[in-house]
């Protein structure tokens, strides 16, 4: 079966279906979608993402609901109760991301199209490793993706971090899929671990730097005395579809070349 209305309550699903000319299959999106842009005119918007009613979601008839992770399990299981399909993703790494683009394009018959973003997307990681192997020194990263409580990059943001050329200093953090799990009780931690590098991706809020490098202590840091305080911003990392590649893995790579080229001009 091909399925004609897709109700897509998670962010990647619709950037892939787009990325995959099947944005016809697609009846109602996340309210959250921010990619791309068109998405948002030409969608109605059916969902949250940790709440949703069902309700809304039934209203644009799906044949097909596509959600993330244990955080839409409930709504995924009242949906099934009421006779819809759903297919309940849960990938946490970057061989999940590309396995994710490779399931949906079966699911609406591009598979020829899903082999080539595939290897796009594989292509774009293959070049970031190359690059990595050219500097003698990994710097440490920060990856921080809420600040109240502190809460470190969850795993597939550790693992570009590594594809990239750096460490994540919470990498064994990293490995576990829910937030409370990712909790950085002691501030100072970060202090002592010494990051190079700090990335800010504050989920669904604007990255404040002047706010993290004010917090007691934090002057000390390596990456605040330089100035290697940055934001990548939530959509392009935090969803863990093509956009985290394509933007965040970009984005972590450069920033690490800049990284690089300060340490031979210093």
């Amino acid at each position: 079966m091909i399925y004609q209305r897709i109700a897509c309550l998670c962010t990647e699903a619709v950037e892939t279906l787009y990325a995959l000319g099947a944005q016809d299959s697609i009846a109602g999106i996340s309210g959250f979608t921010t990619r791309p842009a068109q998405a948002r005119r030409e969608k109605p918007k059916i969902s949250g993402f940790s709440s949703s009613r069902i309700e809304r979601i039934l209203a644009v008839h799906p044949d097909l609901v596509i959600g993330f992770s244990n955080m839409q399990a409930d709504i995924c299981r009242d949906l099934a109760n009421a006779g819809i399909e759903v297919h309940l993703f849960n990938q946490r790494d970057v061989a999940g991301i590309l396995r994710m683009v490779q399931t949906l394009a079966v699911l609406v018959d591009r598979q020829e199209k899903g082999r080539k973003l595939v290897a796009e997307l594989q292509s774009q990681i293959d070049a970031a490793r190359a690059q990595a192997t050219q500097w003698a020194v990994r710097p440490k990263v920060y990856f921080e993706e809420w600040n109240e409580p502190l809460i470190s990059g969850i795993g597939w943001a550790s693992e570009l971090i590594q594809i990239a050329g750096g460490e994540d200093i919470f990498a064994d953090l990293a490995k576990h899929p829910g937030a409370k799990e990712r909790v950085v009780a002691d501030a100072m931690a970060v202090v002592r671990r010494a990051p190079d590098i700090i990335i800010g991706s504050w989920c669904g809020k604007k990255f404040q730097p002047d706010s993290l490098c004010r917090r007691p202590g934090w002057e000390m840091i390596p990456a605040v005395q330089n100035g290697m305080v940055v934001e990548i911003k939530s959509p392009d990392i935090l969803a863990p579809g093509p956009s985290a590649i394509t933007e965040g893995l970009r984005q972590i790579t450069n920033l690490i070349a800049r990284w690089q080229e300060s340490r031979v001009h210093s």
